[in-house]
């Protein structure tokens, strides 16, 4: 019998064999069992005995490696196909636990989960249920007196009882004008949450790129140290072969410290941007195994500033909320001259003094000789017109905002293509030439530092250019309500 060892991450494949129970007599296929242990699993291969050798065979069975006497030693496929599944999921959902996340899928989460958007969520729901407060009528009341109850009907004062019912009855259309204030409200608010959650979602992709520059800029000062630590033992070795002067390998160990504290800032920057993501993603409890995976090198946008300003002006949540403010203060006006009217109430009555039965009613009706809810009117009206001027003054900041954007990303976009295309290939080219020559001596040791230094200043420039970049793109996504980056 031969044994074979294999990762337990090859359960995908067993899978196949383990559900297909047994072979057919051509099939050579070795016997897989269950795992021993949770980091392997056993491919065990015999040939059964025939007495034709001609005719012999292998057999393919798939058995839990388990005792004889455990109740799972069964043959029974349901039973091992049930466990070996569960091993499978398991795996799968450690794997997916551990998976990097996209922008996209990082977006998705904080809409899901963000606290503060659940909050503004539950504030609307709160906003809208004051449709239902604003749709009631007035209530009917019940009134009931008595007096003299102890006294007989031929008393000449004889016991008196009476009950009532009475309702106030608006007018001037109050209820309509109350329910239209209120859904004015609800859109208001409505578009207020859509303001909160563009917010959020500019903080949750600004924190994820930031977070994807400090992986890039990590990788880059791990390389470096890397590289550098190299040049630091090819120096030594010349140090102590007598090709290098003391002085010159002293210098060249010193700037070893530049590139530790480079690899230490950029470590420490990671785990800070990784944290600040995660509380936007609504995470409780942060992991040292969060990751994200990106683009670093920005992509271009296709929309012309034209076509940026009609998206922003037909989508910005906030300009959408100031139209809305202008319906509810068209709303309130109407309902401040509604309340300006009298509401009379109007009561019925039945009244049994002895033996007397009589009937009746009243009608109240409030005379608004001082005050007809002039201060109200005036008030509303100049918040209405007030309205109207922030929707003109919104307007106009939306246009500037998308300009301004826009041209923070042209300047950047310039600049971070400048990098991408010619400086760092310059700068690897430069260094590159820079190394060889010193090795070789023919170029002095500040020489050699002062090339190290611009290549090291052109790469972390060049990353603060992509970063800069994905910004602006993320602002036109902000200032446009819209997905920008493809």
């Amino acid at each position: 019998m031969n044994t074979v060892r294999i990762p337990i991450n090859s359960a995908t494949h067993i899978v196949a064999v383990f559900l297909s129970g047994e072979r057919s007599a051509q099939s050579k296929a070795p016997r897989i069992c269950l795992p021993r242990t949770k980091y392997e699993a056993v491919i065990l291969s015999e040939r059964s005995e025939s007495k034709d050798p001609d005719e012999a065979r292998h057999s393919t069975t798939v058995r839990p490696f388990l005792p004889m006497n455990s109740p799972f030693s069964s043959s029974n496929r349901i039973r091992r196909s049930a466990a070996l599944l569960a091993i499978l999921l398991a795996s799968a959902s450690a794997f997916a636990q551990t998976a990097p996340l996209t922008m996209q899928q990082a977006v998705d989460l904080a809409r899901s989960k963000s606290p503060t958007l659940l909050a503004a969520e539950q504030n609307l729901l709160s906003v809208k249920a004051q449709e239902l407060q604003a749709a009631t009528r007035q209530n009917p009341y019940f009134a009931a007196t008595g007096s003299n109850l102890t006294e007989p009907d031929s008393n000449g004062n004889p016991y008196a009882i009476g009950v009532g019912v009475g309702r106030l009855f608006e007018r001037g259309e109050k209820r309509r004008w109350r329910i239209d204030s209120a859904r004015s409200t609800t859109v208001e608010t409505d578009d207020q949450l859509q303001l909160t959650v563009q917010q959020t979602v500019l903080a949750v992709r600004t924190a994820f790129t930031n977070l994807v520059i400090a992986k890039a800029a990590k990788k880059l000062a791990d390389d470096n140290l890397a590289d550098f630590k190299k040049e630091v033992a090819i120096g030594n070795d010349r140090y102590k072969a007598g090709d290098l002067a003391k002085l010159d390998y002293e210098r060249l160990d010193l700037q070893l410290a530049q590139f530790e504290s480079d690899d230490s800032n950029a470590i420490t920057a990671m785990q800070q941007t990784s944290l600040q993501l995660q509380v936007l993603l609504g995470i409780d409890k942060p992991s040292a195994d969060f990751d994200v995976i990106g683009d670093v090198v920005p992509p271009p946008v296709a929309l012309s500033m034209d076509d940026l300003e009609q998206k922003a002006l037909a989508a910005r949540p906030d300009l959408k909320a100031a139209v809305a403010a202008v319906a509810v203060a068209d709303a309130e006006v109407k309902l401040t001259y509604a309340n300006g009217t009298s509401d009379p109430t109007l009561e019925a009555d039945y009244n049994r003094n002895g033996i007397d039965n009589s009937v009746g009613f009243n009608l109240n009706i409030p005379i608004r000789i001082f005050d007809r809810n002039q201060g109200n009117k005036a008030t509303a009206r100049f918040t209405a017109q007030a309205s109207r001027f922030t929707v003109t003054a919104l307007h106009n900041q939306v246009v500037s905002d998308v300009d301004q954007a826009y041209s923070g990303y042209i300047n950047s976009k310039l600049l971070s293509d400048r990098y991408n295309g010619h400086y760092l290939a310059e700068s690897k080219d430069v260094l590159d030439i820079a190394r060889f020559s010193y090795e070789h001596g023919n170029l002095a040791l500040i020489d050699y530092l002062d090339a190290l230094r611009d290549s090291r200043s052109v790469a972390t420039d060049a990353l603060n250019s992509y970063q800069q970049t994905w910004i602006a793109i993320h602002q036109l996504s902000f200032v446009t309500a819209a997905d920008i980056a493809p």
